[in-house]
C-alpha cells in the first residue's frame, strides 16, 4: 500500500549509460594526499589501480551487486558497465570469462538491466610524444595482448552469456546484453580500431573514452597528427553505434563531425566534477546532432536527478546562461539518450517519484527534473517487478549494509 500522504507521479526509468562498478572503492577516500594535503588526480589514480589489483572474481561479484543495488534504489533501472578487469594478476586469464559472469550475476541479483561494454585496453597509454608506454603490472588485467585477443574472448563470451541466461523473469531473464568498449585511443592502437569493428554484431553498442583530459588531445595529435575524435573517424568509427564518453575537450570540428554522424556522447557530470576534468560542450554537440546521455562512472554520487541537474548547471557555469537544457530535455538525457547509447529498446520500467517531499513540493511536475532526489524515488519497477521501494531493495534489503558487508570481508578496502 502507498502511503497516503505522498503525492507520486510515474516517470520512465532512467539509464546509467557509463558505470565502474570498482570505482565505487573510491567514493571518499581520494581527497586527501599522502603528506595530507588536498588530494589531486593522481590520488585518485594511485588508488583507482590499488583497487583493481586486489579484487577478485568473487570480492568483484559482492562489489558489483551492492553498486548495482545502489543504482536500483536510487532510481537508476539499467545500466553500462564499461568493463576492463578481465584478467587474473600479472594478466593471467581467469577460466571461462569469471570476471564477467560475476558482472552479470551481480545485475541479476539487482534487478537491473545490464549492457556489460567488454573493453578492449592494449596499452598503457601515449607520452608526450605519441609513442605508446608499456602496461604496467596492474594494467595487465585489463588486456587480451591484442586486438584479434580481445575479439576472440569477446566472441566466447557472447556464447557464455547466452548459456548462463535465466529460465524466467523472476530469475533475471532478459535483463543482461553484450556490448563492446575501446578503453581511449591511448590504450588503443590504431591498428586495431578496424579488428574490433569487425567483430561487432549488428546494432552492438560501441563506447569509447574521448577527449576527457587535453593531455590525451595532445598525445594523440603528436602520435597520428589528428584530434581522437579525427582518428576514430579516420578508421569509419563514427556513427549510431559510437558512444564517445566525457567528449569534454572537443574542437569545433570534432564537435561537427560526432553531430553529423549521430553519435551518442554520455555525459557524467558529477565525475567531471570530482576528478576535475572540466565541462564538456553538452549543449553544441545536441545543436550539432549527437544525443546526449548521462552516467555516473566513477559512483562518487549515484542518483540520477543529481546527474540531469549538473548537466544544465554546468552549462550555466560554462556559459553564464540560464536554461541552456530544458527540463525535458535533461529527462530524455537520462532516458532516450541512455537507450540509444546501450542500443536498448523501450520498456515499460518505471519510478514512481514523490511530489510533495521538502524538495519537491510545490515543484511543477514536468521541473522534477531540477528539484527531485533519489530520496524522492518511491518505488522502482524493472522488467515487470517491482524492485525498491522507499530506498530499500525488495530482495537484498539495504545496499549500504551490503558495501559494509564487502569492506568488513575484505579488510583491505576498508
Amino acid at each position: 500500500m502507498s502511503d497516503p500522504d505522498l503525492d507520486l507521479v510515474r516517470v520512465p526509468g532512467p539509464v546509467n549509460a557509463h558505470s565502474h562498478a570498482f570505482h565505487r572503492i573510491l567514493r571518499g577516500r581520494t581527497h586527501e594526499g599522502a603528506a595530507g594535503g588536498a588530494g589531486d588526480f593522481w590520488t585518485w589514480r594511485e588508488q583507482m589501480y590499488a583497487a583493481a589489483e586486489q579484487l577478485d572474481p568473487a570480492g568483484y561479484e559482492q562489489l558489483a551487486t551492492a553498486v548495482f543495488a545502489e543504482m536500483v534504489v536510487t532510481g537508476w533501472t539499467a545500466v553500462g558497465e564499461f568493463h576492463y578487469l578481465h584478467h587474473g594478476p600479472g594478466g593471467t586469464p581467469y577460466p571461462d570469462h569469471v570476471m564477467d559472469r560475476a558482472l552479470a550475476r551481480a545485475a541479476r541479483t539487482a534487478g537491473i538491466r545490464l549492457v556489460l561494454l567488454d573493453t578492449c585496453y592494449l596499452s598503457g597509454g601515449l607520452d608526450t610524444a605519441g609513442r605508446p608506454v608499456e602496461l604496467n603490472e596492474t594494467q595487465l588485467r585489463f588486456s587480451d595482448g591484442d586486438a584479434a585477443g580481445w575479439a576472440a574472448r569477446h566472441t566466447a563470451l557472447r556464447a557464455a552469456l547466452a548459456a548462463d541466461e535465466p529460465a524466467t523473469v523472476q530469475e533475471g531473464a532478459g535483463l543482461v546484453t553484450l556490448g563492446s568498449a575501446i578503453h581511449s585511443v591511448r590504450a588503443v592502437p590504431p591498428a586495431a580500431l578496424e579488428v574490433i569493428a569487425g567483430a561487432l554484431e549488428p546494432g552492438e553498442p560501441l563506447h569509447v573514452h574521448l577527449s576527457e583530459q587535453p593531455a590525451e588531445n595532445q598525445a594523440c595529435q603528436a602520435a597520428h597528427g589528428l584530434t581522437p575524435t579525427g582518428l576514430l573517424a579516420a578508421h569509419g568509427l563514427l556513427g549510431q553505434q559510437l558512444s564517445a564518453v566525457h567528449a569534454t575537450h572537443l574542437t569545433a570540428a570534432d564537435i561537427a563531425a560526432l553531430g553529423a554522424a549521430g553519435c551518442s556522447i554520455v555525459m557524467c557530470p558529477t565525475t567531471e566534477a570530482d576528478l576535475a576534468d572540466g565541462i564538456g560542450p553538452a549543449r553544441e554537440l545536441a545543436d550539432a546532432g549527437a544525443t546526449i546521455a548521462l552516467g555516473t562512472d566513477q559512483h562518487a554520487v549515484v542518483d540520477p536527478y543529481l546527474e540531469m541537474r549538473a548537466l544544465e548547471h554546468g552549462e550555466r557555469l560554462r556559459t553564464g546562461i540560464r536554461g541552456r537544457f530544458s527540463p525535458a530535455e535533461l529527462a530524455a538525457a537520462s532516458r532516450v539518450g541512455g537507450l540509444r547509447s546501450l542500443s536498448l529498446s523501450d520498456n515499460d520500467d518505471h519510478l514512481l517519484v514523490d511530489t510533495a517531499s521538502l524538495r519537491t513540493a510545490g515543484s511543477r511536475e514536468a521541473q522534477l527534473p531540477l528539484t527531485a532526489t533519489a530520496a524522492d524515488v518511491h518505488a522502482v519497477v524493472i522488467n515487470g517487478i517491482e524492485v525498491a521501494r522507499d530506498g530499500i531493495h525488495t530482495r537484498l534489503s539495504d545496499p549500504a549494509a551490503l558495501f559494509r558487508e564487502f569492506t568488513y570481508q575484505h579488510r583491505e578496502f576498508a
